[in-house]
């Protein structure tokens, strides 16, 4: 059974989207603070966090491998960009102007896996796609990644894997540490040893440097076949 692995990069959408009630809807808690450099900093936190919301945010990269073969695709959004020419690369970067048309990609890939694996995506990544999807009227090819938690297909989530679906919650012996650290522990390259991490993707789309986030994108999904590997061979079939 071949599968897929795939990890997202999302940003916030700009504020002007937003009618005033749903300004003031999202800046409530900071409205509620008299001192005025202490209500924009609230602001501004609160806006940080509009890249992690579907209903605020967008997905502006997609990078997927097919983990037996090593071959896949990185989908992301650019301006004028010019799609790689390199038919002798195993990963393919293909640029978009639309989010609509990346997602599109996207589900005509995943049509054909059955198993698909993530670092946190039942949390953030499949619920985000769910809804970005829905909300741009783009079909879903497979909607059973968020089926029965304690199963690890036809979705295996890493992060529920490695702490064991969060059996002693934060302070237990399984705790949940992001990819970084389990890469570091393991013996993996961390995606983040090029410098760039997901809280730089916003200012790197500000500055137009659509390539280093869909490359990082992809240093996220080979880290994730890495994980993977290794969960298979030492972890698999823990209950």
């Amino acid at each position: 059974m071949a599968t897929l692995v795939f990890d997202i990069e999302t940003t916030a959408q700009p504020l002007e989207n937003f009618d005033e009630a749903q300004q003031e809807y999202l800046f409530r808690e900071a409205g509620k603070i008299a001192d005025e450099p202490a209500r924009e900093k609230k602001r501004a936190e609160i806006q940080q966090l509009f890249s992690l919301w579907p209903l605020t945010g967008q997905v502006v990269c997609i990078a997927m491998l097919n983990a037996e073969k090593q071959r896949g695709q990185t989908l992301f959004l650019a301006e004028d960009f010019e799609e790689d020419a390199e038919e002798a690369s195993p990963v393919k970067f293909v640029p978009f102007a639309e989010e609509a048309e990346l997602l599109t990609a996207f589900w005509d890939v995943a049509k054909h896996y059955d198993q698909v694996v993530t670092f946190n995506g039942r949390g953030f990544d499949v619920p985000f796609l769910y809804l970005r999807s829905a909300l741009l009227n783009v079909p879903i090819s497979k909607k059973n990644w968020l089926g029965y938690r304690y199963a690890v297909e036809p979705h295996c989530d890493l992060a529920e894997q490695f702490t064991f679906y969060s059996v002693g919650g934060q302070g237990g012996a399984a705790r949940r540490f992001n990819l970084d650290f389990y890469c570091k522990a393991f013996g993996i390259e961390s995606p983040k040893s090029h410098g760039v991490t997901g809280m730089d993707v916003s200012a790197l789309m500000a500055e137009q440097k659509f390539r280093e986030i869909a490359d990082y994108c992809l240093r996220d999904v080979r880290a994730t076949v890495e994980l993977h590997k290794i969960w298979k061979e030492r972890l698999a079939g823990i209950k």
